[in-house]
């Protein structure tokens, strides 16, 4: 049947026709409502824990650091790997979630996937602001081939429309690769699409010499400048527990088992080189020098520590470091 001339017409929109839209988050500058995010890392790492920890502060109206306090709200939680009975429920008493809030599409005669009608349904029915699917891979469907850009994108563009529709946030679970050394950005299992598709990325991972220590990266952020890190204690006999003091390690370093006895020698040397010749140094220039070397701001404080003949002055307004001769 051949097409009219009137509907064959391509349709054309100005910039300035398009109406403003304001970003509304769940958690600044973390997880944006009505988006995809990614919380991504290895297995037993902690990603699973802290998407539980999202379910169940949102279920309660518990903040979480940084979060601002929100009313209570329906979760929807769906897990392709662990059993709800034995491990999920067990773990969300435990993080003290209200457990009549988070909720689950039963699927055990009929599997979900990111591609089904009844995601978007099941927000709608319950009126969940919040939807966890850990991990993508289990809801991808047998005939997606996560490594093939093109049936990733169609997968993608399906769940971001829905949370679009919906202004629900949608957390996706997903595992690292093995291809260590690698840019985070190459880290994420599958396609590269899965980052291009989330607006935001969290990047969660066990401190090599804090084997308790779980830290959080904020890897990619698409809406708004990125966020600290975080970091929580898992494992030990305190159970978990948010810490302070982790702030600035960056994802590469995280991927690489942030060796910092290694970093602080490292920011040591550099200070010593920068401050040899007895002249007053912005710290400014200091980090900044150590930064442009994959060394942060938290471990260049650190290594000053070491170095007690370091003079700190403020004559105006920036501070000054220097080794007096």
């Amino acid at each position: 049947m051949k097409m009219s001339n009137e509907e064959n017409k391509l349709q054309i929109r100005k910039l300035s026709e398009v109406e403003l839209q304001e970003v509304r988050w769940l958690w600044y500058p973390y997880i944006p409502y009505g988006k995809i995010t990614i919380i991504q890392g290895d297995p037993g790492e902690g990603k699973t824990t802290l998407a539980l920890r999202l379910a169940a502060a949102c279920s309660t109206g518990q903040a979480l650091p940084g979060m601002e306090i929100v009313e209570p709200f329906n979760v929807i939680y769906q897990t392709a790997e662990d059993g709800l009975g034995d491990t999920i429920k067990p773990r969300l008493m435990e993080a003290g979630a209200d457990q009549d809030r988070v909720l689950n599409i039963v699927e055990e005669t009929n599997s979900l996937t990111l591609l089904d009608e009844r995601i978007e349904a099941a927000i709608v029915q319950t009126g969940a602001k919040l939807m966890i699917l850990d991990p993508i891979q289990g809801y991808l469907g047998g005939k997606v081939d996560m490594n093939r850009a093109n049936e990733i994108r169609t997968v993608l563009r399906n769940v971001a429309a829905v949370a679009e529709r919906t202004g629900c946030a949608i957390v996706l679970v997903g595992h690292l690769n093995k291809a260590t050394g690698a840019n985070s950005a190459y880290r994420g299992l599958g396609s590269i699409d899965f980052r291009a598709a989330a607006r935001s990325v969290l990047l969660v991972g066990r401190m090599k010499k804090e084997p308790n220590v779980r830290v959080i990266v904020h890897d990619k952020s698409s809406l708004a400048p990125e966020g600290k890190s975080m970091a929580f204690s898992l494992g030990d006999e305190n159970g978990f527990r948010w810490l302070d003091g982790y702030n600035d390690i960056t994802a590469d370093e995280l991927l690489c088992g942030f060796n910092a006895e290694t970093k602080t020698a490292a920011a040591e040397e550099l200070i010593r080189d920068l401050l040899s010749d007895g002249e007053k140094v912005p710290c400014e220039t200091i980090f900044s020098m150590a930064a442009s070397r994959g060394i942060s701001q938290r471990t260049v404080n650190q290594a000053k520590k070491n170095i007690p003949e370091i003079v700190t002055t403020k004559p105006s307004k920036k501070w000054f470091w220097q080794i007096p001769k």
